[in-house]
């Protein structure tokens, strides 16, 4: 089955959706349950549901740079509509540079600058703004750039990244390894340049110098989407994303190889975090492209597309919106009747349904947030 030029990746809508279920109580509804249900898989799950302290991955530490890597991916698209439609380089640019500053404002009144109007002490720093920024600088790269000089940008990024963090540390690192919070020059470079307040007092996750390797996040986003509009004789869309599988997994295994010198962590976002979560990505993003807009397997996808589709509206209606509340009026009385080891799962699985409801209102009168 070919996929059209001109039609719509379906497939991204829906691991977009998938990607931000987790965010919109999936990751509470599986961890609960080990509650209902306890043994060594549902704990096992449980913890793949919250994030690792320091070193290591955990499936939540895959959903943040799996949506910049999406987010990476649309870019190709929106730039061929984009110039097709007549826009200057000029209002492309503008465009690319508005939508990073936006993000960053909206992350900060998501932090909660609104509700304190405390300048000195608001959190700057925040997911929005590292998509934002990460993809700001990723698209402008890609706008000035062929592939092969997005390929050298890429490796030289995510490698003298680790360079600077193995060779340079802290000078305040009192004693701690270079990768370390205090030790890092990445925790050094938030406690001094860093304004407002920062997340762990010594580092920010979405600080300032990890930028850098979350650029390479977006890029790699790209490389995927331009992969994808490529037409080629004899490159079918069934090629397309078997390519993209030996791809996935070759850059898994940098990654791990990687790691042996510069340990998986998502706080410090180092380059092997970068690989072996592009990785994933990749592979997720090659499996839904390949039953959805190969194989055309739609019927199921309503459900993850509806989030989808509006994805920025639920992360930011959860910080404004009570759908705990609703959730608790409409289904708490059900609720309550069940076994006491059951109902933190049903909880989890209303406050999902009221949220759901709310985005299938949007997406039935095609109300979508766009940034």
């Amino acid at each position: 089955m070919e996929q059209k030029r001109n039609e719509r990746l379906q497939s991204l809508d829906a691991l977009r959706g998938f990607d931000m279920f987790f965010i919109m109580g999936g990751a509470g509804l599986l961890a609960a349950l080990a509650t209902w249900f306890p043994c060594g898989f549902t704990e096992m799950l449980a913890r793949q549901m919250d994030h690792v302290e320091w070193n290591g991955l955990a499936h939540h530490d895959t959903i943040f740079p799996l949506f910049l890597f999406i987010a990476g991916i649309s870019f190709p698209f929106s730039l061929e509509k984009q110039r097709a439609s007549g826009r200057s380089t000029w209002q492309i640019h503008r465009k690319v540079l508005l939508r990073g500053l936006v993000l960053f404002l909206l992350g900060v009144v998501y932090n909660g600058l609104l509700s304190h109007w405390d300048f000195a002490d608001a959190r700057y720093a925040s997911v929005l703004a590292r998509i934002g920024f990460a993809w700001m600088f990723a698209a402008l790269i890609f706008l000035h750039t062929g592939w092969r000089s997005r390929v050298g940008i890429t490796v030289f990024l995510l490698v003298g990244y680790w360079l600077l963090v193995r060779f340079v540390p802290a000078p305040d690192a009192m004693g701690e390894g270079v990768y370390t919070a205090q030790g890092s020059i990445v925790g050094y470079i938030d406690r001094i340049l860093l304004p407002g307040k920062i997340y762990y007092g010594n580092i920010d996750p979405e600080g300032i110098l990890s930028i850098i390797p979350a650029i390479g996040t977006a890029l790699l986003g790209m490389f995927t989407g331009e992969w994808v509009k490529w037409e080629h004789e004899g490159l079918t869309p069934g090629k397309k994303a078997a390519w993209m599988t030996v791809a996935g997994i070759a850059l898994l295994v940098i990654g791990l190889l990687w790691s042996l010198d510069f340990p998986i962590n998502k706080k410090l976002w180092t380059s092997s975090f970068v690989c072996v979560v592009g990785a994933y990505s990749l592979l997720m993003f090659a499996l839904f492209y390949y039953l959805i807009d190969v194989l055309g397997w739609r019927r199921w996808i309503l459900f993850f597309t509806v989030i989808g589709l509006n994805s920025i509206t639920i992360y930011l209606a959860q910080k404004f919106i009570n759908f705990s509340f609703t959730a608790e009026k409409i289904f708490g009385g059900l609720i309550n009747l069940l076994p006491e080891q059951a109902q933190p799962f049903f909880t989890s699985a209303a406050y999902i349904t009221v949220c759901w409801v709310f985005l299938y209102i949007l997406y039935r009168k095609r109300i979508f947030l766009k940034v």
